[in-house]
């Protein structure tokens, strides 16, 4: 990964049978009491041995104490999980042409939305991921995309690779192509933003999660609200009512 970048693999419990994609888990090392509080973070993959849940694999960025710590772990070292929490992408099982937008670390759910795909027999060549990121650096994943078998197409801000434009660009343009059955998207609140306002323009169904700050990862803290467009509920909460939610049920 970048310079800042890591991937981290773990054992995980039956628990993990049940995970869909878009769940997160709340991760803090054992024994260490600084940082106190757990940290959220998606599930990049989930790896099946024979069918069950072996391990689960995370994506993540060191911006702080918590994540510098967990660069440093090494094979053995013991870690503190709970999860899976939230609710993830609910795809209906007729649709069949999907498109996925990720925005910088946004890519974190994405291997295994598409690992998902793969297992429900979507035919991934009508369907295309739409990465984005402020620079090459920061551009994660997209071989194993490939590998996968799902078109990529890529932009950056300062144009370094891909094409320089807003993810939401070409996303547009590939809408007027050929309409999709859904749009998942997951990446920062401005993007998020964005790719709600087209999917409304075009009348099509969109789910997107929400990346936000998350103290206790079950609705207990009440700092993860995103505020609601329906009455009487104002706001939800991203770790209780999402990380996913149906693009109409929100105000970005």
């Amino acid at each position: 990964m970048g310079p800042c970048h890591y991937k981290i693999g773990m054992n995980c419990p039956q628990e993990f049978t049940s995970a869909t994609p878009g769940q997160f888990i709340m991760l803090r090392i054992a024994d260490q009491m600084d940082p106190l509080l757990r940290r959220p973070f998606s599930i990049h993959k989930l790896i099946l041995n024979h069918g069950q849940p072996a391990s689960i694999e995370l994506l993540y960025k060191v911006v702080g104490a918590g994540t510098e710590l967990l660069s440093q772990l090494i094979p053995g070292d013991r870690i503190n999980v709970l999860g899976p929490l939230g609710k993830g992408f609910m795809i209906p099982d007729d649709a069949q042409r999907i498109l996925i937008v990720a925005g910088g670390m946004g890519v974190a759910p994405m291997p295994f939305l598409i690992s998902h795909f793969i297992h429900k027999g979507v035919d991934l060549s009508s369907c295309k991921l739409f990465l984005g990121a402020k620079s090459k650096a920061d551009l994660l994943c997209r071989e194993a995309f490939v590998d996968l078998g799902i078109s990529v197409h890529t932009t950056t801000d300062d144009g370094s690779f891909g094409d320089q434009c807003l993810i939401t660009d070409p996303l547009e343009i590939e809408i007027t192509l050929s309409m999709p059955d859904i749009i998942c998207a997951c990446g920062p609140m401005e993007m998020l933003a964005c790719v709600i306002g087209i999917a409304e323009k075009h009348h099509i169904s969109c789910q997107v999660s929400i990346e936000t700050i998350m103290a206790c990862g079950m609705g207990a803290c009440l700092g993860c609200a995103v505020e609601s467009r329906n009455q009487p509920q104002k706001y939800f909460h991203a770790c209780k009512d999402g990380p996913v939610f149906d693009a109409r049920l929100l105000r970005i």
